[in-house]
């Protein structure tokens, strides 16, 4: 164990505390929405994971998770919907039309599944 030091501030002596540190990793836009998230809706949950130094692993594997699901989740749906690389060759406008109203779908369901699930 060791032993806290202390800084004398006036007439009061505080503890010289500091955070462990933490891996720096850059977050993608799942992280940064669950990090918002957090923030704004789960203080506590916020503060518990910062303060034990897991906040950004806990973000790293919701943004591997949220993109696993978009990716599961899309290919899915394209499946489902017919959207092909046929059509792709055959009308890319009608194709990118489709996917990026499938991908917007996947993203809404990823959100509500993972960004702000608790």
């Amino acid at each position: 164990m060791t032993e806290i030091t202390y800084t004398r501030q006036g007439d009061y002596s505080l503890p010289d505390l500091t955070m462990p540190e933490q891996p720096q990793t850059e977050l993608g836009v799942f992280a940064q929405m669950r990090l918002k998230f957090l923030k704004t809706q789960h203080k506590i949950l916020y503060y518990n994971l910062l303060t034990s130094a897991k906040l950004t692993q806990h973000l790293a594997e919701v943004e591997q998770r949220a993109l696993q699901m978009e990716d599961s989740v899309l290919r899915q749906m394209a499946q489902k919907e017919g959207v092909t690389e046929k059509l792709k060759a055959d009308d890319p406008m009608k194709w990118t039309r489709l996917m990026n109203n499938l991908r917007h779908s996947a993203r809404e369901i990823v959100m509500n599944e993972v960004i702000y699930a608790l």
